[in-house]
């Protein structure tokens, strides 16, 4: 499998009940992403995505821009790695 650009977000403010994740997985349909959104017990919500910079970059923006009200604070990291997921989804 050919490494890929991999970046796990954490968003934080009023993200659980909100709806974000369902709009997480519909925005990553105009992408070529592929990873995983869940909720955490903190309160938080993770995003797990994977694929070329310029693409991950593009779709954690287009989170931000569509969940902005609900939105406080973003932690990202990123790596290059190896592919793990196929498609997106809510777990």
């Amino acid at each position: 499998m050919a490494d890929v650009h991999f970046e796990t977000v954490y968003f934080s403010g009023r993200v659980q009940g909100v709806g974000f994740r369902y709009s997480t997985l519909q925005v990553a349909k105009e992408f070529e992403v592929a990873g995983a959104v869940r909720n955490l017990p903190d309160g938080r919500v993770v995003v797990e995505a994977e694929g070329r910079a310029p693409e991950v970059a593009a779709f954690i923006a287009a989170i931000e821009e569509r969940m902005h009200d609900c939105v406080r604070k973003v932690e990202r990291s990123a790596c290059v790695r190896a592919s793990e997921f196929s498609g997106f989804t809510i777990r």
